[in-house]
């Protein structure tokens, strides 16, 4: 059977949901807490990385997002596990992360990681150009392939809901140099787009918050680590859709962990 494995910290907010969203495939999927894989917990309820084959970084605030946000939370995994997440990435297993999670694996260095797990953060997920928290529907365009998206047809378009502060991807003033790799590498996994699929352009509302070509979710360049703002684990049914009227059956977030689900059977 599958495991997947929900890491938090204090702050995480969306664990029950990626939980859920999981389960509801038949994989059996836990909710862990970052002591559980650093030996910082009683003995009955230590766990070991290597007995999952997805490790999921959910949304939320963890640690009140001081400092930066997810900095804190991607800086104790780095002191305490960095071998055997680097471990588990090199093994091929799937890593995802979901806005918070996102950040933390930004923070971390293992996204973009051009070159590998890197000891500084190459990129930032910073402040909202509009400067308001965004919550609601926003239209995404499958750009590349990985891990999660292996049922997803390149071009197709999904209605998934966005909530954050904190979303617009940048390189600083490196800005047009990994871009270019980006692509390249075809590590860009989704775009913020129109309803019909035309590129938002860099224009709000359809681009939320004013990241760099409208990026939305990218991959690491083996395709097994993907990080995106959007929360699929909140429309898994058709009635989360917001235009369950109109689209009702299946959530659109659903195909996402599907795939993650088919790739990781497949490596059994």
């Amino acid at each position: 059977m599958i495991k997947a494995c929900v890491l938090r910290i204090e702050g995480t907010n969306c664990e029950d949901e990626t939980k859920a969203a999981f389960g509801s495939l038949g994989v059996s999927a836990e909710i862990v807490n970052l002591k559980q894989l650093t030996g910082d917990a009683p003995v009955e309820k230590a766990r070991s990385l290597s007995d999952y084959h997805i490790l999921m970084l959910p949304g939320g605030w963890s640690s009140g997002d001081y400092v930066r946000a997810g900095a804190i939370f991607a800086a104790r995994m780095k002191s305490k596990v960095l071998k055997r997440l680097s471990d588990f990435i090199d093994d091929g297993k799937a890593v995802g992360g979901i806005c918070n999670g996102f950040q933390i694996l930004v923070e971390a260095g293992m996204l973009p990681a051009f070159d590998g797990i890197s000891e500084f953060p190459e990129a930032a997920l910073t402040d909202n150009l509009n400067g308001k928290f965004q919550c609601r529907p926003v239209y995404l365009r499958c750009e590349g392939e990985c891990a999660f998206t292996g049922k997803i047809k390149k071009g197709a378009v999904l209605q998934i809901p966005v909530a954050h502060a904190e979303g617009r991807l940048t390189f600083g003033e490196n800005n047009d140099e990994y871009l270019k790799k980006l692509i390249k590498n075809k590590q860009i996994v989704f775009r913020y787009c129109r309803e019909g699929g035309e590129p938002a352009d860099g224009k709000f509302p359809h681009n939320p918050n004013g990241s760099l070509y409208d990026i939305a979710g990218i991959s690491n360049p083996k395709g097994n680590v993907m990080g995106m703002m959007p929360h699929p684990e909140r429309v898994m049914g058709g009635i989360q859709n917001a235009d369950w009227t109109r689209n009702g059956g299946i959530g659109n977030g659903r195909i996402l962990f599907e795939s993650v689900v088919e790739y990781a059977k497949k490596r059994l």
